[in-house]
């Protein structure tokens, strides 16, 4: 495992010749490394020099099952330094530093107006890109933000916060809408399948929430970092008569509210059976297009359990997810287990898709 830090500052000089290092997809389970030009940028639009780019599981699904087609370049958990700005951009300078949604809503649609910012058509539009169509971007060396992410999608990030740290304000944001989508509250119940890092921000947030919080993970070291975080007890799911061990801990009743971070289609059933009658069970991991599942009726037709999704940020949370990072209320540097160069992308994104006992979040910086 490394404990190698990042460094805390990036240069916000463009390189000479405009060229740049970046993981290029060029096919099912195939990212090259290689020189690309420097994105160039216009009028209120921003570049970044990044220093840090989480891994997400929705860049392991768009590499390993080729949801999109090559070339691109991924990442979108990212922070760094504002290298550049185009003509009228107001608020932001070179030196900067910086974190970056890649998505935005327009704020006025038919859906935003309901709160739906995932559903809007502005939204859906990637805003940040290192070359070919836009995708994130974050794992290359240099990112260009559109005018409407500079505008209402970049958050300053202190100066006694890692760039690492702040990799994390995108991904706090879409598990606290989760939480939030799963109408948590204080003396509830929840159980979060799954613990990896995904699983372990929605522990802690169920946590801050006031919720008592069970998890599951197959893997024991998971299981013991989840103990260690607050968990009040992690089950093998493979080991323990899941229901059964929920209803002793509730009264007989089950969880109020049961978080799936793990894409498997079978989790469903097996979390609306452990969900209460009249509970929760929000889908976090289920956005695979390509996902089929299939769920008994009773659950929700009878006991009215209701079954959930949630997906991506929301724009409302984007103060308060970064709040909870950079004041440090969620230990999100203790999340990351692997870091990375740029020129060893393919050993990241191999460790991300198959985890062992030793890693949580992988980290990249280029």
């Amino acid at each position: 495992m490394s404990h190698t830090a990042f460094q805390t500052e990036a240069s916000p000089v463009v390189p000479p010749g405009g060229r740049m290092r970046a993981g290029v997809y060029r096919g099912i389970d195939r990212v090259v490394v290689e020189q690309v030009p420097v994105p160039q940028i216009g009028d209120g639009e921003v570049l970044i020099r990044v220093a840090a780019c989480g891994i997400c599981g929705t860049d392991i699904k768009k590499i390993t099952h080729g949801f999109l087609p090559p070339p691109q370049i991924f990442g979108h958990e990212m922070a760094g330094t504002i290298a550049a700005v185009g003509r009228g951009v107001e608020g932001w300078r070179p030196g900067d530093r910086v974190v970056s949604f890649h998505h935005v809503p327009c704020g006025a649609c038919f859906y935003c107006e309901r709160k739906l910012f995932s559903q809007c058509a502005t939204y859906k539009q990637v805003g940040v890109t290192a070359g070919f169509k836009p995708a994130g971007g974050g794992f290359s060396e240099y990112v260009r933000v559109m005018p409407w992410i500079v505008s209402r999608g970049m958050v300053a990030v202190p100066a006694d916060v890692s760039f690492e740290e702040a990799t994390f304000v995108e991904p706090v944001n879409t598990c606290l809408k989760c939480v939030q989508k799963g109408r948590v509250a204080a003396g509830e119940t929840v159980l979060v399948i799954g613990q990896g890092p995904i699983g372990l921000l929605l522990m802690l947030l169920a946590r801050l929430a006031g919720a008592a919080v069970l998890t599951t993970d197959l893997l024991p070291e998971r299981r013991a970092r989840s103990l260690q975080l607050g968990a009040e007890a992690s089950f093998d799911p493979g080991g323990v008569a899941l229901g059964d061990e929920v209803r002793a801990r509730t009264g007989g009743r089950g969880a109020d509210v049961v978080l799936v971070a793990v894409p498997s289609p079978a989790l469903v059933a097996e979390a609306l059976a452990v969900a209460r009658p009249g509970g929760r069970v929000v889908l976090f991991a289920h956005n695979d297009p390509q996902m089929r599942m299939e769920v008994p009726a009773a659950p929700l037709g009878i006991e009215e359990k209701e079954l959930l999704g949630s997906y991506s940020a929301s724009i409302e949370l984007q103060a308060e997810s970064a709040r909870l990072v950079f004041e440090r209320r969620l230990p999100v540097a203790d999340l990351v287990s692997h870091r990375f160069s740029l020129d060893r992308i393919g050993e990241a994104l191999a460790l991300a898709a198959r985890p062992d006992g030793h890693s949580l979040k992988v980290v990249i910086a280029p």
